[in-house]
């Protein structure tokens, strides 16, 4: 069944502090639509709908949910029903509940992970052509999620099969069958979602857009004049996976946010998706040097999306290891 997923559509973090947040955001280049003292809407500079990125002060930070955009109404219809018809519990999130957005259905999908999908968001002003405000970055639109799971193949699986993504590119461990990670898509780009083998479930980064490698650097700069240049986690690089220019940061709660640029079309019927080996220097960065421990042991805690509630984590089925380089 063709469910019509169009692509990544927007993230709901909790922050404990929203000032703090909103000082690392603004430095990003994000656009605030709307904010009061408990939220802050963020859209990029392509879009025209209210908001990709929700912040939530509480307590402790957390991943409420990560979203899709489908095509239509009836695509969230079909969805409920066929995850029903698998056991899946469907939360309804009605139009009004949510500020900014209509309807949605949420589930907890085959990884653990808080999963929500939307058909209408409110319209707001694209800012493409206000030069007058692009700072930072420039960040044009949000482009995918990264989640740490403990079953890839699961994933990959139930991802492909079940719900129609593609698979632009893979790692596996010296061609053994395995998928060690996937990056799968909706949208003709390398992805939408990628899956890495760690302890899971967790959101491992959330990529953001940007329209040429020189805004990576105007990012980078920026960032440092602004006081922020402890939150440079790894790169700038390019990854050898993708082929994208890369910045990896960490927001003031410890989420990840990637700063993504270069990669390219997926969307011919022919196209064959490129394996990697797992321990192939170029994969993970192309230009050789190694991503710290922290890119691979840390990532954000995923929320219930019943109960509200910490889910918890289990090792991965593959031994989780850092890839071994050698150049």
């Amino acid at each position: 069944m063709n469910f019509d997923i169009k692509r990544a559509g927007r993230a709901v973090l909790h922050v404990t502090d929203l000032e703090k947040s909103r000082e690392f955001y603004n430095a990003l280049g994000l656009i605030e639509t709307e904010s009061d003292d408990e939220n802050i809407f963020y859209r990029a500079i392509e879009d025209h709908n209210h908001h990709c990125l929700w912040l939530r002060r509480k307590p402790e930070a957390a991943v409420e949910v990560i979203s899709y955009r489908v095509n239509a109404e009836e695509d969230l219809d079909k969805l409920a029903n066929f995850f029903q018809s698998q056991g899946i519990e469907v939360k309804w999130m009605e139009k009004g509940s949510q500020p900014g957005i209509g309807r949605t259905i949420r589930i907890q999908d085959i990884n653990g992970l808080p999963v929500e999908y939307y058909a209408e968001m409110d319209k707001a002003d694209r800012m493409l052509q206000r030069f007058d405000i692009h700072v930072g970055a420039k960040v044009q639109r949000i482009d995918h999620f990264n989640c740490a799971v403990s079953d890839v193949q699961k994933a990959y699986d139930y991802y492909i099969n079940e719900l129609g993504f593609s698979c632009s590119e893979y790692t596996t461990s010296k061609g053994q069958p395995e998928v060690w990670a996937a990056w799968l898509h909706r949208k003709p780009g390398v992805h939408d979602v990628a899956f890495m083998n760690s302890v899971g479930p967790r959101l491992h980064h959330v990529g953001f857009w940007l329209k040429d490698p020189m805004s990576l650097i105007d990012g980078c700069d920026y960032l440092a004049a602004k006081g922020f240049a402890s939150t440079i986690e790894r790169g700038p690089g390019r990854h050898g996976l993708s082929n994208a220019f890369f910045l990896y940061l960490r927001d003031p709660d410890g989420h990840r946010i990637e700063l993504y640029n270069g990669d390219y079309y997926t969307g011919d019927s022919d196209f064959d998706p490129i394996e990697w080996d797992l321990d192939d220097p170029l994969r993970q960065t192309f230009w050789g040097h190694e991503a710290p421990d922290s890119w691979f042991d840390e990532a954000s805690t995923v929320l219930n999306v019943y109960t509200g509630e910490k889910v918890g984590t289990s090792q991965p089925i593959l031994e989780k290891r850092k890839p071994h380089f050698v150049i």
